[in-house]
């Protein structure tokens, strides 16, 4: 596209529209209040050279999904999801291949030709029979109906079918709900181990009366269930509040606070908050993703922004949104959702920081930089599937190498 095509107007409409969200006067507190949890919590990170003396195991799901069409109505899709393990600073087995690069434990489906509605639907059905999902629907929500899980109601295959973007990631989301019920029961989960999502714990593809079961049995367990994410319009609505705070801190709180380590490169300062309701219900315009209930809403979660990993004048790049099981920070979680498990708010935020002082993005724990970097279908997938569809053809040799070539060419590749 030529750039002049778009207007100077619209370019100017837009950066008015950042400026004002982003510099938004700030009337949240910087001063802890007891008890309220919708004020900042100051806490001092772990020390770096204690971060994996621990007995807790740090579980990481991500999922993924990628399709290329051709020319000729042909279509290559598949999803995945997988998950990796850390205890004790070392990554863990998790499959039985015999593998010493790839430990982390992953889903692919059969079905990955795609050329009308009837393979379409056979993708559909065919994420209904991995092992992971038949077992969450037959052990967790219970439910032989599965239409009626769905949040699209019973037209729901009809709905999702109707394109293959929204069909791969509706499947590669429905499967990371279940490898959350898998991990919890694992043999070698005990309680206290944390299972680490990357986005929230909501979802618009099940309905929140069956998610929120998932979300209790694993409380029950005694796990810790959260999601995180960089990426969140909580954050705009909070770039005010994060530069006060970082100032806070730089100028006022470090300064004169009393740390227990003595090395002063590890002298940081860190901080969570519960996103009050205001800042949702601006962020998400209304939509039933900022309730805070487990009625009305998508998911189990409670909505936190967090900074587990200090680094000077970065302001709102190390912050993260976190969103935790409300089932272990409220104890009247199904009724009024007033009370506050401080304790163990605290304590979650206080362990995530073992998992933000390594690696390469900073303030965002890295078992889910290595489940992505585990489990994501880069663009490259469809080369490496194209070589492989390829190879079959030629050694069966029932098509001309012409067409054979033909058959997956990219014509946009030649404008």
């Amino acid at each position: 596209m030529n750039r002049k095509e778009i207007s100077e107007n619209t370019i100017d409409q837009i950066a008015q529209h950042i400026n004002e969200r982003a510099n938004r006067p700030s009337t949240f507190p910087i001063i802890t209040i007891s008890g309220q949890t919708e004020t900042p919590h100051y806490y001092e990170i772990i020390p770096f050279n204690e971060i994996d003396d621990t007995e807790t195991t740090f579980y990481a799901i991500d999922g993924s999904y990628n399709s290329q069409e051709f020319y000729n109505g042909l279509t290559i899709g598949l999803y995945t999801a997988g998950y990796v393990g850390f205890k004790n600073g070392n990554q863990l087995v998790l499959n039985d291949l015999n593998d010493p690069v790839v430990l982390g434990k992953g889903y692919y489906p059969d079905n990955i030709l795609i050329t009308n509605d009837e393979h379409k639907s056979a993708v559909f059905d065919e994420l209904l029979e991995l092992e992971p999902v038949k077992k969450l629907f037959d052990e967790c929500f219970e439910e032989s109906e599965k239409s009626k899980v769905w949040g699209w109601g019973e037209s729901a295959k009809e709905t999702i079918t109707r394109n293959i973007s929204s069909l791969l990631s509706f499947c590669q989301e429905v499967l990371e709900w279940a490898l959350v019920w898998e991990i919890a029961n694992l043999e070698n989960t005990t309680e206290g181990d944390y299972i680490l999502q990357d986005g929230t714990l909501r979802s618009n593809n099940i309905k929140q009366s069956y998610l929120k079961i998932l979300g209790k049995k694993v409380h029950e367990k005694g796990l810790r269930l959260a999601a995180v994410t960089k990426h969140s319009p909580v954050k705009l609505e909070l770039a005010s509040t994060y530069k006060k705070i970082d100032q806070y801190l730089e100028n006022k709180k470090k300064p004169k606070y009393p740390f227990t380590t003595k090395n002063p490169r590890w002298q940081k300062l860190c901080v969570w908050y519960e996103v009050p309701d205001e800042i949702l219900a601006t962020a998400y315009k209304g939509n039933m993703y900022a309730q805070k209930g487990l009625t009305g809403g998508r998911g189990f979660g409670l909505f936190f922004s967090a900074r587990l990993d200090y680094v000077e004048k970065l302001q709102n790049y190390d912050w993260v949104v976190v969103d935790l099981n409300l089932y272990d920070c409220s104890s009247d979680a199904e009724t009024t959702v007033k009370q506050r498990n401080i304790s163990l708010i605290q304590e979650t935020f206080k362990e995530l920081t073992r998992l933000t002082q390594e690696h390469y993005i900073l303030g965002y724990p890295y078992p889910l930089v290595e489940a992505h970097n585990f489990i994501t279908l880069k663009n490259n997938f469809k080369d490496e599937v194209i070589k492989r569809v390829k190879a079959s053809l030629y050694g069966t040799q029932m098509m001309d190498n012409v067409d054979i070539e033909n058959l997956f060419l990219d014509i946009h590749d030649r404008f």
